[in-house]
């Protein structure tokens, strides 16, 4: 396996670094950089080539990786009889490319690459999964390769269920190259799925009484890339430097939030 490759675009991006200590786990065309006292990945990345997806039979057996130990990671004791959903951090299509398709697909469905979120969906969640595409349809006259970095934001005071504690927040940042005269230069843009003000007064225990809830709608952000490294500590100032967002007043709503950008539809996005 491969694992994500630095040289995949036509400008060498490394991986995240991490203030905690963390293992690598490479996997076909993607790495998950695993925090094992948060039983969750810190980080992942991986890497697509929009013009070599290849469909393949979706598959659901989801399996612990037999590199790490079983406290290292949170398995199927999180998402048991409960309204919790073992969501794909790299979205299960994104490395099902080239000869090794099949094996990529297979790989997504490693707890290692599994965070929990709420099982209902929406507008909000569907654009969420969507990002990819409509990055890579910007990026279309580029070779369609883009690399995408996803994680959960942990903070200390997430809520504690089963042994592990439940992200509020997701952050996701997608990267490609933009040709101009013969030379590449890299561009990125971030981005910030929140659910946290509607899991603040949940008791996690009601995830498992059989009725889903009341989450409301899920809310993504496109935010400052330097945003998301504040929230993670994550060392990522290449797609600092590469950001495309420059959010202006009228964009800005009052609060400390004041440069993350809700947005509605993929025509929101600022590229």
């Amino acid at each position: 396996m491969s694992g994500y490759e630095s040289g995949f675009l036509d400008v060498l991006l490394e991986l995240p670094g991490a203030q905690q200590p963390v293992i690598q786990l490479d996997y076909t065309h993607f790495t998950v950089l695993l925090d094992p006292e948060r039983r969750l990945a810190a980080a992942t990345a991986v890497n697509i080539a929009g013009a070599e997806l290849v469909d393949v039979k979706r598959g659901n057996t989801w399996r612990l990786d037999k590199r790490v130990s079983e406290d290292e990671q949170a398995g199927p004791a999180l998402y048991a009889k409960n309204d919790l959903d073992r969501g794909h951090l790299v979205r299960r299509r994104d490395p099902v490319w080239g000869d090794e398709a099949k094996q990529a697909n297979v790989d997504t469905f490693n707890y290692t690459n599994a965070a929990p979120q709420a099982a209902a969906f929406n507008q909000g969640k569907e654009l969420w999964v969507g990002l990819e595409d409509h990055v890579l349809e910007y990026a279309g006259a580029n070779q369609l390769r883009l690399s995408v970095f996803t994680g959960p934001v942990f903070r200390a005071d997430d809520g504690l269920y089963r042994g592990v504690r439940i992200p509020g927040m997701f952050w996701k940042i997608a990267a490609w190259a933009a040709l101009a005269d013969g030379t590449a230069s890299l561009r990125a843009a971030g981005f910030v799925l929140d659910q946290s003000p509607l899991l603040a007064d949940i008791d996690l225990r009601e995830l498992t009484s059989g009725n889903p809830p009341p989450l409301g709608p899920f809310r993504t952000f496109q935010l400052p890339v330097g945003r998301i490294a504040e929230l993670t500590g994550l060392a990522i100032e290449q797609l600092v430097d590469a950001d495309r967002y420059q959010p202006t007043p009228a964009a800005q709503p009052m609060g400390t939030r004041g440069d993350w950008r809700e947005l509605a539809s993929g025509d929101e996005i600022e590229l």
